[in-house]
């Protein structure tokens, strides 16, 4: 009953955020919110799409995990409406092979979702002319700049890129992607780090916050997820077989996992720029 009720309010706040960033104004004329469905049911899908393959790489290694809870945020640009999607694993990993595919298994069908919706949303985004208005400007990953410049070209100087809703959304996709590989603690990244390297990464791990701190110098979002891991902390319980080993197919998909974190990072997600 509450992953259906986090859902439904998560509908809502996304679609919200959706119908602003197509122009409409759902306070003053609520059948604009018919617009934000361009930008509500793309991200939605994308952020499903993630906690489905934890879900159902779980099932298939038999961990018991709960249903996907989506977390609902104010309705407030530039922020989507939401926090994201967890879902909880009540049950040991088995082993390490397990512990990368249920790490691995959410970001890679997301990216899958994202990428598809970054390109189609960047074909029916605008370049225009710069207003000299400020505005928001998004980050732009390895990732981006490549399906950028094969969906547009080349920007000419002096012009902008106009990001449709649906675009945004594929933004937003990869850059969840991003956040949930950074490797430590209990995100993705962390069980994939771990899936790879065992308790020698747990010194590495311990470093992560620190390097969220400096890097907070250029993007204060980064002091907020320094916070989070200092909080929830960095370690990572070994699975129940710690002794079973990585197979190469599994070593793969943790390079795989590494390279999609590298091509979607954005030191500064964020920032006031010229609009």
């Amino acid at each position: 009953m509450l992953p259906a009720i986090l859902f439904l309010v998560t509908f809502f706040t996304t679609l919200v955020v959706g119908t602003t960033l197509a122009g409409g104004d759902p306070v003053k004329n609520p059948m604009d919110l018919i617009l934000g469905l361009q930008f509500n049911i793309p991200l939605l899908s994308i952020l499903m799409v993630h906690e489905l393959g934890h879900y159902i790489a779980a099932r298939l290694h038999r961990v018991t995990v709960t249903p996907p809870y989506f977390i609902p945020f104010i309705p407030q640009l530039p922020l989507p409406g939401t926090m994201g999607a967890i879902i909880k694993v009540k049950s040991p990993l088995p082993d390490r092979n397990a512990l990368m595919d249920l790490g691995a298994a959410g970001p890679i069908a997301g990216a899958v979702v994202a990428i598809p919706v970054l390109v189609f949303g960047l074909a029916m985004s605008e370049v225009r002319r710069s207003t000299g208005v400020a505005g928001i400007a998004l980050g732009e990953s390895l990732l981006f700049k490549l399906l950028s410049r094969l969906v547009l070209g080349d920007v000419p100087a002096g012009y902008d890129v106009f990001l449709h809703p649906m675009a945004y959304a594929g933004w937003l996709g990869l850059f969840v992607t991003m956040l949930n590989l950074i490797p430590t603690g209990q995100l993705d990244g962390g069980h994939i780090a771990y899936a790879l390297f065992g308790g020698r990464y747990g010194e590495v791990a311990r470093l992560v916050p620190y390097a969220l701190l400096l890097m907070g110098i250029l993007w204060e979002g980064w002091f907020v997820w320094a916070l989070v891991l200092f909080v929830i902390g960095t370690g990572h319980p070994p699975p129940t077989f710690d002794e079973v080993p990585l197979t190469r197919p599994r070593k793969a998909v943790g390079v795989l996992a590494a390279l999609l974190f590298l091509l979607s990072f954005t030191l500064v997600p964020l920032s006031l720029g010229g609009g």
